[in-house]
Formats: C-alpha cells, sequence, structure tokens
C-alpha cells in the first residue's frame, strides 16, 4: 500500500507520474507557488492524486488576510497569461476570489479565501480522497477515474462509490473525523 503523501510540498510531484512530473516543472519553472508565498499556496485538486483526466487542472488555495492585495498581486504577477479570468463569489460562506489562466497547456486555479489554506475545503477534500483511495486501492481508484471520464466531478464520484448521500462535498467532509481523528 502507498504511504500518505506530504502535500505541503511539491517534492512528490517530482518522482510521480508523467503528468505530475509536468506539472512540477511548470509550477517551478514559472515560480508559480513563489509568487504567491504570501498567500500560503497548497497545490490541490486531482493531479496531486493521479486520479486527474485531461480536462483537470491545477487547483492552489490560498489564504489572504486583505482581499484587495490578493487580488492586485494575483493580477501582477498572472494577468499575462493566456485565457486570465478574476472573478469574486460566495463558496461555502466565505467570500472567495477565485483566479484562472492557462500556462503550456495546463488550466490553473487559484482558489483565495480569507480561510488558513489547509483548512479550505478544496484541500481537506483532497487529503479525505487521498486516504480513502489509500483504503479501497487500485480497483476503486480506476473506478473513480471511469466516473470522471462519464463527466462526475470528483467528489460526487467519491460519494457514488462509497453510498453517500446527500451534498457530496459536505459528505466526504463528515468522514474527515473518522479517517483523522480530529
Amino acid at each position: 500500500m502507498r504511504e500518505v503523501k506530504d502535500f505541503s510540498r511539491l517534492d512528490y510531484l517530482q518522482n510521480g507520474n508523467e503528468r505530475q512530473q509536468e506539472a512540477y516543472r511548470v509550477l517551478t519553472g514559472h515560480k508559480i507557488l513563489e509568487k504567491l508565498v504570501l498567500y500560503h499556496p497548497l497545490l490541490a485538486g486531482t493531479i496531486p492524486l493521479e486520479i486527474d483526466i485531461a480536462q483537470s487542472d491545477l487547483d492552489i488555495v490560498c489564504c489572504w488576510t486583505v482581499k484587495d492585495s490578493f487580488i492586485e498581486s494575483v493580477s501582477q504577477h498572472f494577468s499575462t497569461y493566456p485565457f486570465f479570468t478574476l472573478k469574486e463569489k460566495i463558496v461555502g460562506n466565505h467570500t472567495t476570489v477565485i483566479a484562472g489562466f492557462t500556462v503550456e497547456g495546463f488550466a490553473v486555479e487559484l482558489f483565495g479565501q480569507a480561510v488558513p489554506s489547509h483548512r479550505q475545503a478544496a484541500y481537506r477534500h483532497m487529503l479525505i480522497e487521498h486516504k480513502l483511495l489509500l483504503k479501497h486501492g487500485e480497483i476503486f481508484k480506476e473506478q473513480v477515474v471511469q466516473l470522471k471520464l462519464q463527466g462526475y466531478k470528483t467528489e460526487p464520484a467519491f460519494a457514488q462509490l462509497l453510498g453517500l448521500k446527500g451534498d457530496p462535498y459536505e459528505a466526504l467532509l463528515l468522514l474527515e473525523q473518522d479517517l483523522f481523528g480530529s
């Protein structure tokens, strides 16, 4: 069985599959996390878990204390990249700044909230999903990918396979205490 990864560092991508190695090269080559260091960036999503599909993006969660400073910094560093977008919306009762752009074939989504990065739902979902993948094995992992190829988002795919009821995003978070004991 594979070991639990330290997702707070990008090192694991260097020795990962081809797509992970390419993501590492793009993230480090363009200094994307370095440019966001003031906002405690963490890579989340499916690429770290090796359950990505062709359309999967690089999701980076960030924590800001002054929203306008975050917006200014993101715009300064990334607005020249192709397909740059920036919007604000409420996600999980939190004001959220979402920026997107493309770099070397990867869609990148920056997701900033005034919530510590490691406590944001996207990062917590990834940690929960990692534990579930370790627990349920390769066949389960392949089933998740197959559902994603059929159009399921990641959390609904997990919820479907696990028989979780209600909102799949909330249902997965309810597993956190059982999986991590906290």
